[in-house]
């Protein structure tokens, strides 16, 4: 058996064959349900959080630098178990990226 090594993803495969925007609104969505759900997934939530901050700012920092700053206030929230304030800013950020 032989294993083929291809290297880091590409831009096309990094968010699932999707473009970035696209991948993004649907994370969110998977965070903001579940945020408060007990067995792991605050911690999946947060994590999604971090990884659409993350590609955000990857795509363009400049740009995307008002919905990664709403990001990390909902991330703080999460973690502090103000559920419903950080459902708000995700739902807010999803609108932003509707735009």
């Amino acid at each position: 058996m032989t294993v083929e090594v291809l290297g880091p993803k590409g831009p096309v495969n990094r968010f699932g064959g999707t473009d970035v925007l696209n991948w993004a609104r649907h994370q969110l969505a998977i965070a903001r349900d579940i945020l408060d759900n007990p067995g792991g997934g605050l911690l999946f939530a947060t994590q999604t959080l971090g990884q659409v901050k993350s590609g955000l700012r990857e795509h363009d920092a400049e740009a995307y630098e008002g919905l990664t700053r709403l990001l990390d206030d909902a991330e703080t929230l999460a973690v502090r178990r103000e559920f419903e304030k950080a459902r708000e800013l995700v739902g807010e950020a999803l609108d932003r990226l509707k735009e």
